[in-house]
């Protein structure tokens, strides 16, 4: 089977949906799939407003639609709202080709942190964005339940995975930073909300790891915190098990990575309480979730290091990547649902999986 994955999120990004969609292509090669991909790579592009590291393609529905009529593929997956994807879904509802999508973000909350927009305005292009696919991915059940209530339709599960060979604890690891250490990875950006994690008077240090647009803001905001950029690999997670805690303050994220390459890294869990895995994390006694942050970060410091560790080991890439086969095998195997053929070419805007 080759599947089609159409994405405006891509490298030089770092964040979990890019993160992901390259682990996915890896893990399905070993079962027999083969992804390939359609992202910004080879079109003109400008800088999304308030995030100038994500750039948009400038591009129309009838080159994408001739992109994928070339590739051909078995199925096709469309895996960002934006430009590209909304190209991709005009060619699938014109030609009646049946396709899935994958909910990653909150958008509404996302837009309405910097803009003056409803978010029920914003929900309402999302459900019809998404209501038009064979099936809208989720990572949580959670996440499913609430999407349903706001009028998302034809939802199905698409958890994640980790790396447990790269993150894991590790011994006599020196941060060269006054103990205890309370981490944050992720982007710096307004909807993260790490003020609520910054703001904090807690013992020891806190340590912020990526870049973004709130990174000047929040330097500046509170000097006594340690912002150490961005890192990846094992530089990342070094990082993670010379922390204590993990603070997640995040009120807008669906599935962060960072919770699970935590959790693998032996590193207790503090956060808001919000809907979504970490419900779970909490129920597995390996988060502590509370409004007073402060006190679910010390109280955090409590958890074992293998409490967290067993619960992230019920996460692995090969199952991630099985659910999201079985996904798209599903709405192949539909009676009510058949592609159309096409010749089958090469296309300098494909990026395809060679991992």
């Amino acid at each position: 089977m080759r599947i089609l994955i159409v994405t405006d999120a891509w490298q030089p990004q770092v964040n979990g949906v890019v993160r992901t969609l390259e682990r996915l292509a890896v893990e399905a090669k070993h079962k027999g799939v083969t992804i390939e991909f359609l992202t910004p790579l080879g079109f003109k592009t400008i800088p999304m407003p308030f995030y100038p590291e994500i750039r948009l393609s400038l591009t129309t529905p009838a080159h994408v639609s001739k992109l994928i009529e070339e590739i051909n593929p078995d199925a096709l997956h469309i895996a960002t709202e934006g430009p590209l994807g909304l190209c991709a879904r005009i060619y699938a509802m014109r030609t009646k080709r049946p396709f899935t999508t994958c909910f990653h973000t909150r958008y509404p909350q996302y837009i309405s942190a910097r803009l003056p927009i409803a978010e029920r305005f914003v929900y309402a292009l999302l459900r019809w964005f998404h209501n038009g696919s064979s099936a809208t991915m989720v990572a949580t059940p959670q996440l499913r339940d609430e999407l349903s209530r706001h009028g998302f339709e034809r939802l199905t599960i698409w958890s994640r995975g980790v790396d447990p060979e790269i993150f894991r604890p590790r011994d006599n690891i020196n941060l060269n930073l006054p103990r205890p250490i309370f981490l944050s990875v992720g982007r710096l950006a307004v909807e993260k909300n790490l003020d609520a994690f910054l703001s904090l008077d807690l013992p020891g240090s806190k340590l912020v790891i990526g870049d973004g647009p709130d990174r000047a803001r929040l330097q500046s905001l509170y000097p006594n915190a340690h912002f150490w950029g961005i890192r990846t690999g094992q530089d990342l997670a070094i990082a993670y098990a010379g922390a204590d805690v993990f603070v997640f303050p995040s009120r807008t994220d669906t599935f962060g990575l960072v919770l699970l390459e935590a959790l693998a890294s032996g590193l207790p869990i503090a956060a808001l309480p919000v809907a979504g895995p970490l419900l779970a994390m909490e129920a597995a006694g390996c988060a502590v979730l509370s409004d007073d942050l402060k006190n679910a970060a010390l109280h955090a410091l409590t958890i074992s290091s293998y409490q967290c560790r067993s619960h992230a080991l019920t996460y692995s890439h090969a199952h991630s990547a099985q659910q999201f086969i079985d996904n798209v095998s599903a709405v192949l195997s539909s009676k009510t649902h058949h592609f159309r053929s096409a010749p089958h070419a090469s296309s300098l805007h494909i990026t395809k999986s060679t991992t």
